[in-house]
């Protein structure tokens, strides 16, 4: 690793435990537990040896001039609470094994020039809370399923050949305007004349909907969901309109 700036000046190997080297944090069993070497100009790839550090909880190694690949072993960081490795230029693709991360809050790959599809593995990652996947070269659809349903397309923008996957959602059973509110009224016989309402009832119910739109939306999404909550919430109304109108 190349060091212009003096960053790892007393990273001695000849001293039995690195808890007092410069950027390094260790537990009370010295362990190192932070490694902090962000915007630290440093050039070089990522070692192995990384790897082998079972109880690391930070890895920032960010705004640096890093290049190669991100090591497979990084995977094994099972303590792993963030990974930054943003803004350098890293190659490669995103490895699997950064599914094994159980614990990872916080992953930050963008600005790198990583390529290859994004794993699905890592959607299983349940504690994850940032994600930043910008700026790269990934390729691929980037998933929306598990934690990262819950991420914008930010968090993968600028990766020209990523495409957004589209959920299928079934067909609505009536058209909308723009306002959201029925183009077409719901046919109080159609949807309840089976289930042995009668006339009066239906004639009743039609001119409930025709005078409260808002009633009709939310029949009408009963209605796509289970058409016995239509018939249930249909037979309500009669009874709470015939005790106080009839």
């Amino acid at each position: 690793m190349i060091d212009p700036t003096g960053a790892l000046d007393n990273w001695n190997p000849n001293i039995l435990t690195p808890c007092t080297w410069f950027h390094i944090i260790c537990n009370d069993e010295k362990s190192v537990t932070h490694l902090y070497l962000g915007n630290a100009n440093l050039s070089g790839q990522l070692v192995p040896e990384l790897g082998q550090l079972p109880n690391l909880e930070y890895l920032e190694l960010y705004n640096n001039n890093i290049t190669g690949e991100i090591p497979n072993v990084l995977g094994n960081l099972t303590n792993l609470l963030s990974l930054d490795l943003y803004s350098n230029n890293i190659t490669g693709q995103i490895p699997e094994e950064l599914a094994n991360l159980k614990k990872l809050e916080s992953l930050r790959l963008n600005k790198n020039s990583l390529s290859g599809k994004i794993p699905m593995g890592l959607t299983t990652i349940d504690t994850l809370i940032v994600l930043d996947l910008s700026s790269n070269n990934l390729t691929g659809n980037f998933p929306a399923n598990g934690s990262f349903s819950s991420f914008t397309p930010i968090s993968f923008s600028d990766n020209r050949f990523l495409v957004q996957a589209i959920p299928i959602s079934p067909p609505p059973t009536q058209k909308q305007n723009p306002s959201g509110q029925n183009n077409e009224k719901i046919e109080a016989s159609k949807c309840c004349s089976l289930h042995g309402s009668s006339n009066s009832d239906l004639q009743i119910f039609q001119l409930l909907l025709n005078f409260f739109p808002v009633m009709q939306m939310s029949l009408s999404l009963l209605w796509v969901q289970e058409d016995h909550l239509v018939v249930a919430t249909f037979r309500v109304l009669m009874m709470f309109f015939r005790m106080k109108l009839f």
